[in-house]
Formats: C-alpha cells, sequence, structure tokens
C-alpha cells in the first residue's frame, strides 16, 4: 500500500514540475527554472525547518548541542538521501531484493538479521544492508510493517514471523535491526513474546524510545503513541525484565531531525551511540553503524 502511495506523489510531483516548467519555458524562463526547483526541491525546505526546530530543542538536552556546521552537513546529507529513499527504493524499488531464506546448507550455522523499518516506510529502505547480506551469505527478511498508520503493538506478529523463519533457517537467534518506529516495534514483541532468549542482539537507529516531539503533528495511532510523555509510552516498560535493556544497541545523533530532543533516543542499561552531524534517515547508512552493526554476525554464538 505504501509503495502505491509513495509511487502517486513522486509522480505527481514530478508531472507538476515538467508542466510548470513547459508551460512557464518560453514566456518568463527565469519564472519556469524557480517553479520547477521549487516543486521538486521545495521537500528541502521542510527539512530546514526541521533542523531549526532540532536546534532549538535540543539546546536543554543532555546530549551534546549540535554545531552550525553540524546542522549544514545533516541538512545537505538528508536532502540529498531521503529522494532515494522515498521517491525510488521504496515506491519502485521495494522488491528489488528478496528475503534470503531459501533451504541453501551454507545459511544453517550464519546468523540472520531481521529487519524492521520505521514510519511511513517499507522494506525498500533497507537495500543497500540487504545488498551487502546477500554478498555475504546470511539469511535475512525485511518486514513491511502494515497498515501504516497502525498501532505499534499489533506490528508485533510480523516480527514473530520473521524471527521464526530466520532462526528455522539459520539454526541461530538472529539480530535485529530497526529504524525510527521500528525499534519500539522490537520493543512491542519482546514485551508480547517474552522473546529475550529468541534474539542475538536489538539494534535501533535513531528510535523514539521515549517518544519523539515531532509526533504531535501526526494523528495516525502510531504518530500519537511516539509522542512525549504519552500514555502509550507510561505504560511500555511495565512487567519487562530488568536486564533486557542489555540486548539493546541504540544509535542516535545530536542531529536527527525527527527524532529530538537527541536523548530520548537511549535506552537505560543499553549500548547508547552517539553519533554527531547524522540526520535522522542518513544515520542508517553510515558506515560505521552498517559495518558495526553487521560485524555482530560474527560473534561466536553462546
Amino acid at each position: 500500500m505504501l509503495a502505491h502511495l509513495q509511487r502517486l506523489i513522486t509522480l505527481s510531483l514530478v508531472g507538476a514540475a515538467c508542466v510548470w516548467l513547459f508551460y512557464f519555458a518560453s514566456s518568463a524562463p527565469v519564472l519556469a527554472v524557480a517553479g520547477f526547483l521549487g516543486i521538486a526541491l521545495g521537500y528541502s525546505g521542510i527539512l530546514a525547518i526541521e533542523f531549526i526546530a532540532l536546534g532549538y530543542l535540543n539546546k536543554k538536552d543532555s546530549v551534546p548541542r549540535p554545531i552550525w556546521n553540524e546542522l549544514l552537513s545533516a541538512w545537505w546529507g538528508e536532502t540529498w538521501l531521503a529522494p532515494q529513499v522515498f521517491c525510488w527504493r521504496q515506491p519502485f524499488r521495494a522488491n528489488a531484493i528478496a528475503d534470503q531464506l531459501s533451504p541453501q546448507p551454507e545459511l544453517h550455522g550464519h546468523r540472520g538479521v531481521v529487519f524492521v523499518h520505521g514510519f511511513f516506510c517499507n522494506r525498500g529502505f533497507w537495500t543497500p544492508w540487504l545488498r551487502r547480506l546477500q554478498a555475504r551469505g546470511h539469511a535475512f527478511v525485511a518486514i513491511n510493517l502494515e497498515p501504516v498508520f497502525g498501532s505499534i503493538d499489533d506490528y508485533a506478529p510480523q516480527i514473530e514471523a520473521a524471527v521464526r523463519r530466520v532462526t528455522f533457517t539459520t539454526g541461530l537467534s538472529p539480530l535485529l535491526v530497526c529504524h525510527s518506529m521500528g525499534g519500539l516495534v522490537a520493543r512491542a514483541w519482546l514485551k508480547q513474546m517474552k522473546a529475550e532468549a529468541r534474539v542475538h542482539h536489538v539494534v535501533t537507529i535513531g528510535t523514539p524510545h521515549r517518544g519523539t516531539w515531532l509526533a504531535r503533528f501526526g494523528h495516525g495511532q502510531n504518530s500519537r503513541q511516539m509522542r512525549l510523555l504519552s500514555d502509550w509510552q507510561a505504560r511500555f516498560d511495565q512487567g519487562m525484565p530488568a536486564n533486557r535493556n542489555a540486548l539493546f544497541i541504540c544509535w542516535y545523533s545530536n542531529c536527527d531531525n525527527i527524532m529530538f530532543p537527541a536523548s530520548t533516543a537511549t535506552l537505560p542499561g543499553a549500548d547508547n551511540r552517539l553519533i554527531r552531524g547524522a540526520a535522522h534517515v542518513q544515520l542508517a547508512f553510515l558506515p560505521q553503524v552498517m559495518n558495526a552493526t553487521l560485524a555482530l554476525l560474527d560473534l561466536k554464538a553462546p
């Protein structure tokens, strides 16, 4: 469903920009180019507003405050990367790399991965990661969380099914790699299934573990759950084992334009890893994050 929606949005924007360009090309060429760029690159202005907001709201946060060149670098990185994800990989190439679960003897005994994307995303988000695992010969499943605006709790069965499939293929508990809201889905799965012993590690990247200020502008059920100090957030850890958070590695940034204040992307007792100057989507594809995460697959099974 999301791929169809993002395909429609992308084609509509491209069509509108081209119509504007050709309509005014002969009579007002400057206006034609300005309008074309305004339509095609308007999202970068929205990103700029987000970075201004995070710069202000992170002033009183415990995480080191971003400096201007970090914000500018993060804005440019997100401006470059966001269209690749939201206008190409997800709408048009979501299934370019299929889940790797075929009964190959070489997959057994090599730890696999379950990928869990974030809000308004699909499995196409993970394509660079899937290519690397495909080349390395590891089993993986990248799930699609639907319905898009549903409850985070209701996504847990999709993780359960993926974990079972990867475990059956490899004979080992899988690594969970989660971006943004996907980290909350992993926590909901752990809570519902009491599955701490069935997962190797949970890596979260820019996850609003304690909510995000920006979620106040969303109206879907999952957006309401991700708001700062939401009732759902307050109930989330009730009844959880005391050592559960030791399973988590939490990557976060002082320039995350979706997840702020920045410290809410951390968990007490987890291995919280700060990267300065990285934006929300950009954070998931930094070599440092990808290499350190995939290195976990080479650890000996307990």
